[in-house]
């Protein structure tokens, strides 16, 4: 069944490339560019990988981040991931990434996401994995700022699918953002947030509602407010669960409190992806075995979760169509897992 897990055709719709820092790149990058760095070792950064809450983890995910200064820093990021996602099946990745990370620093938003898109465009090649690339605007800045990000995204419009919302969410409502999203949507961006994960259901009605999402990014909470429940099954709202980061992040004490199998059962569009792997400790073939093993989850809720992850994704009717078939031939080649 572990190999089931990794094996099984899948699409990851949650990942932030800057989460996919592993100490020994950061280590790296921060030799190539003569950048330092307050840990001395990689064991002293992974040592630092025991977080309390979302803050504990962005304290030293922006500390990291920080190494990132060219364009082929972007690039060769970009690319491990790719990779490691391939060794997991993933066969479509829609990538979050953080530019208002970069430009605060005063590198270029035109350095980020050329070094990102020109990974991405070798991965379709060299890989044979699809893409789609997200701007996420850091909700613990101004509404302002993520409209001058905005403003510098729209040159690059054509290797950008959609804007999103993220980084420190109690405090932070979608509300914020409500401006930046509709001129986001009139530019001719798709839409996702970050709600429901730390901050409480109010923020996924308000991401639905003024923000108007297509995805929700954790959304973890809904289960307690029913008539939320009740809309998301009702419109096919998406939410992409990352199981290893909720635990790491202390919204579940343990994998076996994580709500991801009463939420299949309440008929939520649920997909398993895997946040900021770098730092949670498991890219997303780990993530799936490791909701399979807590949760008992079946070999068909695992089917169902990679059929998810297609259906929530931004390919185009006939994509979605040739990956899920893909699924099912796989399902079907597994008859002791079916």
């Amino acid at each position: 069944m572990s190999d089931f897990c990794r094996e099984i055709p899948k699409a990851e719709l949650h990942l932030h490339i800057e989460g996919t820092l592993e100490p020994e790149l950061m280590f790296e990058l921060a030799r190539r560019n003569r950048v330092p760095l307050r840990f001395g070792s990689v064991h002293e950064v992974r040592s630092a990988y025991q977080f309390t809450n979302l803050q504990s983890f962005l304290d030293v995910y922006y500390e990291g981040a920080k190494v990132l200064l060219e364009e082929r820093d972007f690039y060769d990021l970009t690319w491990a991931y790719l990779e490691r996602a391939q060794a997991d099946c993933v066969r479509h990745a829609e990538i979050f990434f953080d530019p208002q990370t970069h430009t605060d620093r005063g590198v270029a938003f035109r350095t980020v996401v050329t070094g990102i898109h020109r990974a991405l465009e070798d991965a379709e090649q060299r890989l044979r994995m699809s893409s789609r690339l997200i701007l996420c605007f850091l909700r613990h800045l101004s509404a302002d700022a993520a409209q001058t990000t905005l403003r510098q995204a729209l040159p690059f419009k054509a290797w950008i699918t959609a804007v999103g919302l993220d980084s420190s969410e109690v405090g932070h409502p979608p509300s914020k953002f409500r401006a930046v999203f509709e001129a986001a949507r009139e530019a001719g961006f798709l839409a996702v947030a970050h709600a429901g994960e730390e901050g409480p259901p109010a923020y996924i009605w308000e991401a639905l509602d003024l923000l108007k999402v297509r995805r929700i990014d954790h959304g973890v909470r809904c289960v307690e407010d029913p008539a939320l429940v009740e809309r998301l099954v009702a419109e096919r709202i998406p939410l992409t669960v990352c199981p290893l980061s909720n635990v790491k992040l202390r919204v579940f004490d343990t994998m076996q409190d994580h709500n991801l199998k009463r939420m299949l059962a309440l008929g939520l569009c649920v997909t398993v992806n895997s946040d900021d792997p770098a730092y949670f400790g498991g890219y997303v073939g780990a993530n799936f075995r490791a909701a399979r093993e807590a949760l008992g989850l079946a070999s068909d809720q695992v089917a169902r979760l990679a059929r998810n992850s297609f259906q929530a994704s931004f390919l185009t009717a006939t994509e979605k169509r040739a990956r899920l078939q893909e699924v099912d031939r796989f399902a079907a080649a597994h008859p002791d897992c079916a």
